[in-house]
């Protein structure tokens, strides 16, 4: 598989295998067809692993614990995250049962990468949608810089952590202020997808502008993982799971018929078109799988051995869906 520059992070796979369908986030598996797709995507030249305590309440750091017993495989790197929002007492401490607690089901004694999984946000911010979510995905920015930076980096001065990085996934504003500050993070997780969505998971009012973030991330060095290429599965030929009709992942499905008939004309899926196009945009270095089998695996591997898409057909995608 394709090696790609990770920022100062050396290099990674342009395939990351996600935790999500690990942890049955995105449809039904098993443990062992789970541990048998960890063992796949290593077998096809995947390096990176990019699991949470959240996908499946710890269920897709138990199916690495149960793939490698630990020991990884040499070259093979794994990140997990910690979800903070604003509590009460000190950042530290929760930072810290966070990893102890991952470690011990991952059976790891470090991990090479610690996301910041909740929403950067300015001191005093009012979520304008969701309001009563502030507490339990937003962290505010004094606290981000006075608090949890300094805990990521005492993480890595005694090894359990190899580095840190953020989730580009809130108010964009400040997730590039997080990039432009110093000390910036090692890598940052940032939406990639054709429709620039992150459908039903976005509760700010800002304009969302990934592209933007994806460029600033990559001029500041950092290693940019894209994530949500197939948004929550709104980019594939069928919805896995039944949705209300305002969902936001649903819309962005009704949205993409045409794209579906796009792939369809040229000969491909529209899950494998679609990682196709999050491989091919400017910036990204590496794009997470969300698969939960061996079969959604090989799709997602065949279409990245076929390469990127020309301008041609990035020009007819961007155009039928607007």
């Amino acid at each position: 598989m394709e090696q790609r520059s990770f920022g100062r992070l050396g290099s990674v796979s342009a395939l990351t295998l996600g935790g999500g369908g690990l942890g049955q986030v995105w449809g039904e598996t098993t443990r062992d067809e789970a541990v048998a797709t960890v063992h796949a995507a290593i077998d096809a030249g995947i390096t990176l692993l990019d699991v949470a305590p959240m996908y499946g309440r710890g269920e897709a750091e138990a199916v690495i614990g149960a793939a490698f017993a630990g020991r990884l495989p040499d070259g093979v790197r794994i990140g997990t995250k910690v979800m903070l929002g604003n509590p009460e007492g000190a950042m530290a401490e929760k930072i810290e049962r966070s990893v102890m607690r991952s470690l011990a089901t991952l059976q790891l004694d470090r991990v090479d990468l610690l996301w910041l999984h909740s929403n950067i946000v300015p001191d005093d911010y009012v979520f304008p949608r969701h309001p009563e979510a502030a507490p339990r995905i937003g962290t505010p920015w004094s606290r981000y810089v006075e608090e949890v930076r300094p805990a990521f980096a005492a993480l890595v001065a005694d090894g359990r952590v190899g580095a840190w990085g953020i989730t580009g996934v809130a108010l964009p504003s400040t997730i590039r202020a997080a990039i432009a500050d110093d000390p910036a993070p090692a890598a940052v997780q940032c939406i990639a997808n054709l429709l620039d969505s992150t459908g039903a998971i976005y509760v700010h009012d800002e304009p969302l502008s990934p592209r933007e973030t994806i460029a600033a991330a990559s001029e500041r060095g950092c290693g940019v993982l894209g994530i949500r290429a197939v948004q929550a599965g709104a980019l594939t030929d069928a919805m896995d799971r039944d949705l209300p009709p305002d969902d936001g992942d649903r819309r962005d499905f009704e949205r993409t018929a045409p794209f579906r008939a796009l792939a369809h004309e040229v000969g491909e899926s529209a899950a494998a078109l679609a990682h196709r196009y999050a491989l091919t945009m400017p910036g990204i270095d590496s794009v997470v799988l969300g698969v939960k089998n061996r079969t959604e695996l090989a799709e997602c591997v065949a279409a990245a051995d076929r390469g990127p898409l020309d301008a041609d057909l990035i020009t007819a995608i961007d155009t039928c869906v607007g």
